[in-house]
Protein backbone atom coordinates (compact mmCIF):
# COMPACT_ATOMS: atom_id res chain seq x y z
CA UNK A 1 0.00 0.00 0.00
CA UNK A 2 1.29 4.00 -0.63
CA UNK A 3 2.59 5.90 2.06
CA UNK A 4 -0.85 7.77 1.58
CA UNK A 5 -4.53 6.91 2.59
CA UNK A 6 -7.75 6.57 0.51
CA UNK A 7 -11.23 6.87 1.18
CA UNK A 8 -11.21 3.66 2.59
CA UNK A 9 -8.47 3.58 5.11
CA UNK A 10 -5.09 3.74 5.25
CA UNK A 11 -1.88 1.77 6.07
CA UNK A 12 -0.79 1.70 9.20
CA UNK A 13 3.11 1.47 8.37
CA UNK A 14 2.00 3.78 4.87
CA UNK A 15 1.12 6.99 7.18
CA UNK A 16 3.87 6.39 9.93
CA UNK A 17 6.44 8.23 6.86
CA UNK A 18 3.59 10.52 5.96
CA UNK A 19 4.05 13.99 7.05
CA UNK A 20 0.76 14.55 6.11
CA UNK A 21 0.19 12.94 9.27
CA UNK A 22 2.38 14.74 11.32
CA UNK A 23 1.24 17.80 10.25
CA UNK A 24 -2.02 17.19 11.06
CA UNK A 25 -1.41 16.19 14.54
CA UNK A 26 0.74 19.47 14.75
CA UNK A 27 -2.10 21.29 13.76
CA UNK A 28 -4.56 19.39 16.06
CA UNK A 29 -2.59 19.90 18.89
CA UNK A 30 -2.55 23.60 18.71
CA UNK A 31 -6.15 24.22 18.46
CA UNK A 32 -7.36 22.18 20.79
CA UNK A 33 -4.55 23.35 23.02
CA UNK A 34 -6.18 27.23 22.25
CA UNK A 35 -10.16 26.27 22.59
CA UNK A 36 -9.47 24.82 25.86
CA UNK A 37 -7.97 28.21 27.00
CA UNK A 38 -11.25 29.98 25.02
CA UNK A 39 -13.91 27.73 26.59
CA UNK A 40 -12.69 27.12 30.04
CA UNK A 41 -12.61 30.87 30.85
CA UNK A 42 -15.84 31.19 28.93
CA UNK A 43 -17.71 27.89 30.66
CA UNK A 44 -16.63 29.64 33.67
CA UNK A 45 -18.25 32.53 33.32
CA UNK A 46 -21.53 31.34 32.00
CA UNK A 47 -21.64 28.62 34.35
CA UNK A 48 -22.06 26.41 31.63
CA UNK A 49 -21.12 22.21 32.56
CA UNK A 50 -21.42 21.77 29.11
CA UNK A 51 -18.98 24.09 27.56
CA UNK A 52 -16.86 23.38 30.92
CA UNK A 53 -16.93 19.82 30.03
CA UNK A 54 -16.24 20.45 26.31
CA UNK A 55 -13.03 23.02 27.34
CA UNK A 56 -11.81 19.85 29.37
CA UNK A 57 -12.43 17.68 26.20
CA UNK A 58 -10.08 20.23 24.68
CA UNK A 59 -7.19 19.89 26.99
CA UNK A 60 -7.56 15.90 27.08
CA UNK A 61 -7.64 15.71 22.92
CA UNK A 62 -4.05 18.21 23.62
CA UNK A 63 -2.37 15.77 25.68
CA UNK A 64 -3.40 12.98 23.58
CA UNK A 65 -2.06 14.45 20.11
CA UNK A 66 1.29 15.35 22.08
CA UNK A 67 1.41 11.36 22.87
CA UNK A 68 0.24 10.43 19.20
CA UNK A 69 2.90 12.79 17.66
CA UNK A 70 5.35 11.22 20.52
CA UNK A 71 5.57 7.77 19.51
CA UNK A 72 4.29 8.28 16.02
CA UNK A 73 7.62 6.45 14.47
CA UNK A 74 7.71 3.63 17.49
CA UNK A 75 6.85 0.13 17.12
CA UNK A 76 2.90 -0.71 17.09
CA UNK A 77 3.38 -1.91 20.66
CA UNK A 78 4.54 0.91 22.00
CA UNK A 79 1.92 2.94 20.23
CA UNK A 80 -1.03 0.79 21.12
CA UNK A 81 0.06 1.08 25.25
CA UNK A 82 -0.30 5.52 23.79
CA UNK A 83 -3.58 4.12 23.08
CA UNK A 84 -4.46 2.61 26.33
CA UNK A 85 -3.41 5.63 27.63
CA UNK A 86 -5.21 7.68 25.82
CA UNK A 87 -8.29 5.95 26.21
CA UNK A 88 -8.00 5.49 30.06
CA UNK A 89 -7.96 9.62 29.58
CA UNK A 90 -11.37 9.45 27.94
CA UNK A 91 -12.67 7.41 30.50
CA UNK A 92 -11.52 9.40 33.34
CA UNK A 93 -12.95 12.82 31.40
CA UNK A 94 -16.43 10.88 30.90
CA UNK A 95 -16.59 9.58 34.74
CA UNK A 96 -15.54 13.35 35.72
CA UNK A 97 -17.78 14.89 33.55
CA UNK A 98 -20.67 12.96 35.44
CA UNK A 99 -19.45 13.19 38.89
CA UNK A 100 -19.36 17.75 37.98
CA UNK A 101 -22.92 17.22 36.07
CA UNK A 102 -24.73 15.79 39.02
CA UNK A 103 -22.68 18.27 41.65
CA UNK A 104 -24.91 21.09 39.55
CA UNK A 105 -28.16 19.31 39.65
CA UNK A 106 -27.40 19.60 43.61
CA UNK A 107 -26.10 22.85 43.42
CA UNK A 108 -29.13 24.45 40.81
CA UNK A 109 -26.80 26.66 38.67
CA UNK A 110 -28.56 28.39 35.60
CA UNK A 111 -26.12 28.70 32.37
CA UNK A 112 -26.23 31.87 29.72
CA UNK A 113 -27.48 30.54 26.70
CA UNK A 114 -25.60 33.25 24.29
CA UNK A 115 -22.28 32.38 25.67
CA UNK A 116 -23.05 28.59 25.26
CA UNK A 117 -24.13 29.46 21.60
CA UNK A 118 -21.61 31.76 20.59
CA UNK A 119 -18.52 29.54 22.04
CA UNK A 120 -20.36 26.82 21.05
CA UNK A 121 -20.68 27.60 17.71
CA UNK A 122 -16.40 28.39 17.22
CA UNK A 123 -16.11 25.35 18.62
CA UNK A 124 -17.87 23.33 16.48
CA UNK A 125 -15.93 25.52 13.44
CA UNK A 126 -12.69 24.53 15.15
CA UNK A 127 -13.48 20.76 15.69
CA UNK A 128 -15.10 20.21 12.13
CA UNK A 129 -12.19 21.36 10.78
CA UNK A 130 -9.91 18.77 12.72
CA UNK A 131 -12.04 16.27 11.88
CA UNK A 132 -12.33 16.53 8.00
CA UNK A 133 -8.37 16.59 8.16
CA UNK A 134 -8.03 13.77 10.47
CA UNK A 135 -11.00 11.57 8.57
CA UNK A 136 -8.29 10.27 5.89
CA UNK A 137 -6.12 8.38 8.82
CA UNK A 138 -9.29 7.01 10.99
CA UNK A 139 -8.84 3.10 9.92
CA UNK A 140 -5.06 2.76 11.09
CA UNK A 141 -3.53 1.30 14.47
CA UNK A 142 -5.47 1.67 17.64
CA UNK A 143 -3.48 5.33 18.16
CA UNK A 144 -5.07 6.67 15.28
CA UNK A 145 -8.30 5.40 15.60
CA UNK A 146 -8.21 7.10 18.85
CA UNK A 147 -7.57 10.32 17.55
CA UNK A 148 -10.22 10.33 15.09
CA UNK A 149 -12.56 8.83 17.55
CA UNK A 150 -11.24 12.29 20.01
CA UNK A 151 -12.16 14.25 16.81
CA UNK A 152 -15.64 13.09 15.66
CA UNK A 153 -16.67 13.12 19.24
CA UNK A 154 -15.55 16.49 19.92
CA UNK A 155 -17.41 17.58 16.58
CA UNK A 156 -20.51 15.71 18.11
CA UNK A 157 -20.49 17.42 21.31
CA UNK A 158 -20.47 20.74 19.73
CA UNK A 159 -23.48 20.16 18.36
CA UNK A 160 -25.02 19.28 21.47
CA UNK A 161 -23.47 22.62 23.08
CA UNK A 162 -25.64 24.84 20.59
CA UNK A 163 -28.76 22.64 21.15
CA UNK A 164 -28.49 22.51 24.61
CA UNK A 165 -27.49 26.50 24.40
CA UNK A 166 -31.35 26.61 22.29
CA UNK A 167 -32.58 24.82 25.29
CA UNK A 168 -31.45 26.75 27.79
CA UNK A 169 -32.69 29.63 25.89
CA UNK A 170 -36.00 28.31 25.54
CA UNK A 171 -36.89 26.96 28.37
CA UNK A 172 -35.56 29.20 31.14
CA UNK A 173 -33.71 25.98 32.27
CA UNK A 174 -30.35 24.07 33.17
CA UNK A 175 -31.92 20.79 32.04
CA UNK A 176 -30.37 21.11 28.20
CA UNK A 177 -27.42 21.78 29.72
CA UNK A 178 -26.91 19.13 31.83
CA UNK A 179 -28.30 16.70 29.55
CA UNK A 180 -25.92 17.51 27.33
CA UNK A 181 -23.02 16.91 29.29
CA UNK A 182 -23.77 13.59 30.82
CA UNK A 183 -24.10 12.92 26.53
CA UNK A 184 -20.43 14.20 26.10
CA UNK A 185 -19.72 11.80 28.77
CA UNK A 186 -21.39 8.47 27.48
CA UNK A 187 -19.49 9.37 24.35
CA UNK A 188 -16.15 9.43 26.20
CA UNK A 189 -16.78 6.35 28.01
CA UNK A 190 -18.21 4.67 24.58
CA UNK A 191 -14.88 6.06 22.44
CA UNK A 192 -12.25 5.06 25.62
CA UNK A 193 -13.78 1.13 25.63
CA UNK A 194 -13.55 0.99 21.72
CA UNK A 195 -9.87 1.96 21.82
CA UNK A 196 -9.38 -0.31 25.03
CA UNK A 197 -10.40 -3.01 22.80
CA UNK A 198 -8.49 -2.52 19.67
CA UNK A 199 -5.28 -1.64 21.85
CA UNK A 200 -5.52 -4.66 23.56
CA UNK A 201 -5.90 -6.80 20.75
CA UNK A 202 -2.66 -5.22 18.86
CA UNK A 203 -0.69 -6.12 22.38
CA UNK A 204 -1.92 -9.13 21.81
CA UNK A 205 -1.31 -9.57 18.33
CA UNK A 206 0.96 -7.07 17.30
CA UNK A 207 1.83 -8.99 14.22
CA UNK A 208 -1.59 -9.94 13.12
CA UNK A 209 -2.32 -5.98 13.57
CA UNK A 210 0.57 -4.71 11.91
CA UNK A 211 -0.47 -7.05 8.48
CA UNK A 212 -4.13 -6.15 9.01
Amino acid sequence: MSAGCSSSGCSAGGVLNDPRWRRVLWFAFAINAAMFLVEIIAGVGAESRALQADAIDFLGDAGNYAISLAVVSMALVWRARAALLKAATMLAFGIGVMIVTVWSVLAGTEPHAETMGIIGALALAANVTVAMMLYRFRSGDSNMRSVWICSRNDAIGNVAVLLAALGVFGTGSAWPDLLVAFVMAALAISGSLSVFRQARGELRNPEGAASA
